[in-house]
């Protein structure tokens, strides 16, 4: 087979791959006001209700510190978590959407790119409808990301301009371990709140096309990268990995304020711990087994990996279960 017929049937691939993504948009979506039954009696928030306790597959929730406190102190801190993930979502939501519709607007007509690209903003503006609901049924007034995560997030919609490629790392930087911790926690045998269970379920389903969508992306279009800018990505991967769980994932300062959290315990946390440091490395193995598909691994980009922690084995497939 000749370079160039192997580059068209590269190319027939990534676009039916694209179709079939959304053709799954079209058939298989969910809306948050008809799918989640905010007002049926079980859904509803009751402060003492147990089931806020966070679970063990919850890196908080796995500390005795948390395991040790009074059964009130974990449920006002389990409904702060839960309302703040939240909040957090459809904060990195809204930047990705911006994002998309940033990249879209130059795209040729007939881009099956434009289609999917266009799909998932749609999806995602559902998705921050629902987390909504969910932080206004909780009924804390939580701020989401830290003061300067939120300060930074109108700058990240412009890196498709100068550099797409990069811009789809950075959503998976995102996507990767929201979706990891989400999966954790279904696959746990813990009994959550039902609102949080059906939000978790329909996240978990519609972002499975939206990291494919991102991977799918990426392993097209690193080849036709300069050799300068495969390797600058190849370098700056790792570290938006690890910059990206640090914003996204760490709890504002208020949270530590508000429940008097020991800085030893916020630290074993994020990420002092050998369960936290673990934690760090299962959280990006489909990353790994990305970039090395598409040949962003080599010396230097693996040693930063390392020496950011974030380094590992690589996921032989997709959601490949970490325990």
């Amino acid at each position: 087979m000749t370079s160039t017929t192997h580059a068209t049937s590269t190319a027939e691939q990534y676009t039916d791959a694209l179709v079939t993504l959304s053709e799954g948009s079209v058939h298989r979506k969910f809306d948050p006001f008809l799918d989640i039954p905010w007002d049926d009696p079980a859904f509803a928030v009751v402060p003492d209700d147990e089931r806020w306790i966070l679970p063990t597959a919850d890196p908080f929730g796995a500390h005795p510190w948390y395991r040790a406190l009074p059964r009130e102190k974990q449920i006002r801190i389990g409904m702060w978590r839960q309302a703040n993930i939240a909040k957090v979502g459809l904060q990195f939501e809204n930047i990705l959407i911006r994002g998309l519709m940033q990249y879209v607007f130059s795209l040729p007509n007939g881009s099956p790119e434009f289609r999917y690209s266009t799909h998932e903003a749609a999806e995602e503006c559902n998705h921050t409808q629902m987390f909504q609901q969910v932080v206004n049924r909780i009924g804390v007034d939580v701020p989401g990301m830290s003061r300067l995560t939120r300060a930074l997030g109108p700058i990240v919609p412009l890196v498709p301009i100068v550099f797409p490629t990069w811009f789809f790392i950075m959503v998976l930087a995102g996507e990767e371990p929201i979706d990891h911790g989400q999966k954790s926690i279904l696959r746990s045998d813990s009994e959550m709140h039902p609102m949080i269970t059906r939000v978790m379920q329909i996240h978990v389903a519609e972002e499975a096309r939206h990291i494919s969508f991102a991977h799918e992306y990426v392993e097209h279009h690193v080849p036709e990268l300069s050799a300068i800018s495969r390797f600058a990505l190849s370098v700056v991967t790792p570290i938006t990995m690890r910059v990206a769980l640090w914003l996204i994932a760490v709890p504002p300062s208020r949270f530590r304020r508000e429940f008097d959290v020991p800085r030893a315990v916020f630290n074993d946390v994020y990420w002092r711990s050998p369960e936290s440091r673990q934690a760090l490395t299962d959280f990006f193995a489909d990353v790994r087994m990305l970039i090395g598909n598409a040949g962003l691994m080599n010396p230097a980009s693996r040693l930063i990996w390392k020496i950011l922690r974030i380094d590992g084995r690589p996921a032989r497939y997709r959601s490949e279960p970490t325990a």
